[in-house]
């Protein structure tokens, strides 16, 4: 990772979601007897049957809100089965392959988070989870880093082990102070679990130690740089090993943090996206990390057209709606100047976190609480953010998604 954060994937905790019900699975028959009513509330998945107006319909993916009697057209989510209440059979033969082109099914819970900006203990003065806490509201921080140590074990900083260092007992003080925890698992620099795991099993032997050892409701897969995410042996193995996790452990979270163009993923991310899809990871939350563009001067512009072009990925490889595209991204950008001088300041974040929580985005996040502190002329160093600025405004702003 970079001084300044290019962290990227992340597999997150949902502290914001809503359980939402999940209907049992009903397959579709010859009955004409009507199939429990449609609810808006509900969640569907593929094959599950609801009735509405007299109408049974089956679902070809993953849905909420769709009403059938309005949804059931070609390309849509439901297919009409034709009328039922046992008396008139039906008018429509439902497929005995139901349609395979459809999104994944997201978890249960939903894939909203708390916002959670990195911190990172040992490094750039770190501050006090409970200051920071209270002076903000903020919920939850992702911490960075576990990397490898002698071989596929994991470890803070690739060398202090999982606990008794300073990672665990900030962990236990951001727990004390109310808020929750994400460990990031990766990042730009550094020894990582991807390339030293050799199988996948062994990587998600890996992931597991750490979801165990901290009880986790989320991880972060940050997955950066040419030895992970330009070395497609190693993304498809942190893909695979991130699909053990969620068949292993479905309550937890899991998110990929990586890099991006102003107008979304490069040909990199593009690929680890179509390799989600094509193992089915069931990723919960892509997060994008939109900053050194080289200078870029309006980042607000530069977030939301990065955010917009992994919506359209995200679409085209899943057959995602807009807002089921949306509910599967997150935004981890970076506070004051970036690593090229690029100029996020509090006004043009709080935009960034507006259009974000206006479109029910997943996750949102900042490199890093560290540098949340003005220092108006510092440049791009550890412990401020190089902007005139009040004491984690950042942080305060965030906590508003």
């Amino acid at each position: 990772m970079k001084l300044s954060r290019k962290i990227a994937v992340v597999v997150a905790v949902a502290m914001a979601g809503t359980a939402a019900a999940i209907l049992p699975m009903t397959t579709s028959n010859a009955a004409v007897a009507c199939a429990p009513a449609w609810s808006a509330s509900a969640v569907y998945v593929k094959d599950n049957v609801a009735s509405q107006n007299g109408h049974n319909y089956t679902a070809k993916w993953w849905t909420q809100n769709e009403s059938p009697a309005t949804n059931s057209s070609q390309w849509a989510v439901w297919i009409d089965n034709g009328v039922c209440g046992g008396t008139t059979p039906p008018t429509t033969t439902p497929p005995t392959t139901p349609p395979t082109t459809g999104p994944t099914t997201p978890p249960a819970t939903g894939t909203k988070m708390a916002a959670a900006p990195y911190i990172y203990p040992g490094w750039g003065n770190p501050p006090a989870p409970a200051t920071v806490v209270n002076a903000t509201g903020i919920k939850a921080f992702t911490m960075a880093f576990v990397l490898a140590s002698n071989g596929c074990n994991p470890a803070w900083d690739g060398s202090s082990g999982l606990t008794g260092g300073a990672h665990a007992s900030t962990i236990a003080a951001i727990r004390a102070a109310g808020a929750e925890v994400v460990p990031s698992i990766g990042g730009w620099s550094g020894n990582k679990l991807g390339p030293n795991c050799s199988t996948p099993e062994a990587l998600a032997g890996a992931y597991q130690k750490v979801i165990d050892t901290f009880q986790l409701k989320a991880i972060d897969i940050d997955i950066e740089n040419t030895d992970e995410f330009e070395n497609y042996v190693v993304a498809d193995r942190i893909v695979d090993a991130l699909r053990i996790i969620k068949q292993n452990n479905p309550g937890v979270k899991t998110i990929l943090t990586f890099g991006t163009t102003t107008t979304g993923p490069n040909a990199h991310g593009v690929r680890l996206i179509q390799q989600a899809k094509a193992k089915n990871a069931n990723i919960d939350i892509f997060t994008q990390m939109p900053f050194d563009f080289s200078g870029h001067a309006d980042m607000y512009a530069a977030t939301v057209g990065a955010t917009e072009g992994l919506k359209n990925v995200l679409k085209s490889t899943f057959g995602y709606t807009d807002a089921q595209a949306y509910a599967r991204i997150g935004i981890s950008g970076m506070n004051g100047l970036s690593d090229q001088q690029e100029l996020t300041s509090v006004e043009t974040w709080t935009r960034i976190r507006d259009y974000a929580k206006n479109n029910n985005l997943a996750r949102f996040a900042f490199w890093a609480v560290n540098r949340d502190r003005g220092c108006a002329g510092g440049g791009v160093v550890s412990d401020c953010s190089g902007i005139a600025q009040a004491d984690w405004a950042f942080t305060k702003v965030s906590a508003g998604f």
